[in-house]
């Protein structure tokens, strides 16, 4: 089987809690930084949580 090279994992995270969600996106469509309005459980609201870099093994 051969794997989709296309999607890569990515990480979401908010930035006031540093919460962080995991999630997969396709590069070829959506080259910009995912966005998502996501339950956070520290704060127990919905929060919004940014793509940022970070590096995954």
């Amino acid at each position: 089987m051969a794997k989709n090279t296309k999607r890569q994992i990515t990480v979401l995270r908010n930035k006031a809690t540093g919460s962080r969600y995991y999630t997969a996106k396709n590069t070829l469509n959506t080259p910009d930084k995912l966005e998502f309005k996501k339950f956070d459980p520290k704060t127990r609201q919905v929060e919004t949580f940014v793509e940022i870099k970070a590096k995954l093994s």
